[in-house]
């Protein structure tokens, strides 16, 4: 059929449509189509989501419906040259309605599908996709057969993704489920159908459900018995049909999280220990990554990035004089603030993974804004450790620093745990990591130990008298420790301020976010002028409402500029990775950020070194590099899939390995040389 006769039939199927009046009135569920890149790349790919929005009442099928169900198919009219996959469903939900079971969705859903391009296409032809969609729409009375004309329209170009379109694909990706890299088994044994299903014993799982999209295998209806036995998870129900051969299925594990697998016939090993539906979880793994991070934060008061905010916290236990009551009154705020704020943080990720957002730890520093506001913030602790001003008193805020500081405590321990969000230290990745996993109200205290950890050193001084009775006694000289504290911070100001400038580049960006700091410091040293009896306050005035006009600048103009990482390799990208490994050689892959002072540890005294590059060079090793400074959805879905939601993270993929070797946290250059038998 030729390009102009499709051409015709698909507006003509348009007209129709378009012409009957009860088409929009009778669809219960509205179908739009939609493509990541509205200019596919001859020779590349692109997604096509069909977005699916059921009224209230109503519900969608997955692939297969059930009992009384059936999923989504189209009748496509493609132009030549391009090739559509089978669309991808989301997890879907079991629904038992008169004692029938429904695999359904009731609520907006997408179905992805992915579409290519011949590399033989010209640039510039119309490729405008359009098709048939029938599918099934139900309520718990009536199911109605709707059916619609579909169309996206194409035209082969570059690939460009704009930036809010891959954002919202990205979403879309989050909710469908994950392959499984391993096959199971399944048997049939009496009136019963028992399922083998490789998966480690540390993988949680909250209220799991097997949706089997192999006909005549199960009965949908029937209990599903789930148990685990070691590194299985055996499952069991009753039969119906008489199938043989491979069977598909999708593993749901709780939290819209989900596991696309194939089992092959063959024996199943004999049930394990119950799992326990929606309480149940893998508690050796919740200890294992709570201990974790509460080791991990009591590290990461080693680590450079928690400096300055030590030194803070030293300088107020030193004015205590040793006082047992301001000791431990500070301690204790130091840690509700520590605490709050790695909850609050835990918490915000959470929320924005489960509303499918690819984002990981540390996602405020990804946001020049961010960035920005906790650059002002320790401009203004460095300029009051020299004494440029004092911070202020509000009502009874300076009496309780004054008695025991518990306000400046508190708001310590919430900025060190603030900073401390771009270290990774040993032991702090993994347990991150198991919060990808684990449901969010076992996940949250995993990061309220990060905060307990973090302030252990403190509750320890404020509590154990041997321990306090070594702090130096008040005196003169803390007037000039003061003031070598604000060097730290000050260090810390330029770093973020060089973080904000590798964030925006050096173009326009950059006029705002510097005009905002500049009248910070001008309205911050105004206000200590008038402390010490300076009347001028036009003059604070003035430069309050500069600021405020210059902040509100940036707000409305800065937005994330495009980089690339500038290490010692080539940019990461799935592509990249898979262009890699086909020449057969040895790739190494690392995950950094700007703003994770470990990672730029590790860069200049192991991956940077002479020796290693030379080592590598020799044994033509790829080196990969993903930059997650600004946020990359890519990057956080291969961290993911490594158990990983922080940097750093690195991967070595030997010549011929089926998976990645994880790289510890802290490299050395003999670590690396060995790799390559350098």
């Amino acid at each position: 059929m030729t390009r102009a006769w499709r051409t015709i039939l698909a507006l003509l199927a348009l007209a129709l449509v378009a012409m009957s009046p009860a088409h929009a009135q009778s669809t219960h569920i509205q179908p739009k189509l939609v493509a990541e890149s509205a200019a596919p790349a001859p020779g590349r790919s692109t997604t096509l989501a069909l977005t699916m929005a059921p009224e209230p009442t109503w519900h969608g099928y997955w692939a297969n419906g059930g009992d009384a169900g059936f999923g989504l198919s189209v009748e496509w009219n493609a132009p030549e040259g391009v090739t559509i996959a089978p669309f991808r469903y989301p997890v879907p939900d079991a629904l038992t309605l008169f004692g029938m079971m429904n695999h359904v969705y009731e609520h907006p859903y997408a179905l992805l599908a992915e579409v290519q391009v011949d590399k033989s296409v010209a640039p510039g032809t119309d490729l405008t996709l359009s098709g048939i969609a029938n599918w099934l729409a139900c309520t718990d009375k009536v199911c109605v057969p709707e059916k619609a004309v579909i169309s996206v329209a194409l035209k082969a170009g570059d690939g460009r993704i704009a930036s809010a379109d891959r954002t919202r694909f990205d979403g879309w990706r989050a909710l469908l489920p994950q392959p499984l890299d391993r096959h199971g088994s399944w048997e049939k044994r009496g009136d019963m159908v028992r399922f083998a299903i490789p998966l480690p014993a540390s993988t949680a799982i909250d209220a799991p459900h097997l949706f089997v999209e192999t006909q005549d295998v199960v009965d949908y209806a029937a209990p599903q018995s789930f148990s685990r036995n070691g590194d299985h998870i055996i499952v069991e129900t009753r039969v119906k049909g008489d199938k043989a051969g491979p069977v598909s299925a999708l593993l749901k594990l709780g939290g819209g999280r989900g596991l696309s697998l194939t089992l092959d016939p063959g024996a199943v090993p004999a049930a394990g220990e119950a799992i326990a539906g929606k309480a149940g979880i893998d508690m050796t793994l919740f200890w294992t990554a709570l201990g974790g991070a509460i080791l991990g934060g009591l590290i990461l008061n080693l680590m450079p990035c928690v400096f300055p905010i030590l030194s803070l916290k030293a300088l107020s236990l030193a004015r205590s004089g040793g006082d047992a009551r301001s000791a431990k009154v500070e301690a204790l705020a130091y840690t509700a603030g520590a605490i709050v704020t790695a909850l609050l943080l835990g918490g915000a990720l959470l929320a924005l993974r489960a509303a499918g957002e690819q984002v990981g730890w540390a996602f405020q520093l990804q946001h020049p804004l961010s960035v920005l506001a906790l650059l002002i913030l320790a401009l203004a602790i460095t300029l009051n450790l020299l004494g440029a001003f004092e911070l202020p008193s509000f009502g009874r805020g300076q009496a309780l620093v004054d008695k025991g500081g518990a306000a400046g405590g508190f708001w310590t321990g919430a900025l060190a745990a603030f900073v401390a969000t771009p270290c990774s230290g040993p032991l702090l990745g993994a347990a991150l990591g198991a919060t990808l996993v684990l449901p969010a109200w076992a996940a949250l205290p995993i990061f309220g130990g990060l905060g307990l950890g973090l302030a252990l050193p403190f509750l320890a001084v404020g509590f154990v008298p041997a321990l306090r009775n070594r702090l130096p006694k008040p005196g003169p000289w803390m007037d000039r420790f003061r003031k070598w504290m604000a060097l730290p911070m000050g260090l810390t100001t330029l770093a973020l301020a060089w973080l904000l400038w590798r964030q925006l580049g050096s173009g326009e960006q950059l006029l705002w976010p510097i005009l905002a700091v500049a009248m910070a410091l001008v309205l911050l040293t105004h206000y200590g002028a008038i402390q010490r009896g300076d009347r001028r306050s036009w003059l604070l005035f003035a430069s309050g409402l500069l600021f405020l006009v210059s902040l509100a600048g940036t707000v409305t103009e800065v937005a994330e500029a495009e980089r690339t990482a500038d290490g010692a390799g080539s940019t990461f990208s799935a592509d990249a990775l898979a262009k890699a490994r086909a020449t057969g050689k040895p790739v190494f892959v690392y995950f950094t950020a700007d703003w994770c002072l470990s990672c730029k540890a590790n860069e200049a005294g192991a991956i940077n070194r002479k020796a290693v590059q030379e080592a590598f060079d020799k044994a033509s090793v790829v080196t990969l590099v993903g930059d997650w400074t600004n946020g990359d959805p890519a990057i956080t879905r291969t961290l993911a899939e490594h158990g990983r939601n922080s940097v750093p993270l690195y991967l070595w993929y030997a010549p011929g390995a089926a998976k990645a070797e994880i790289l510890p946290q802290i490299l050395t250059p003999s670590l690396l040389t060995d790799k390559v038998g350098g």
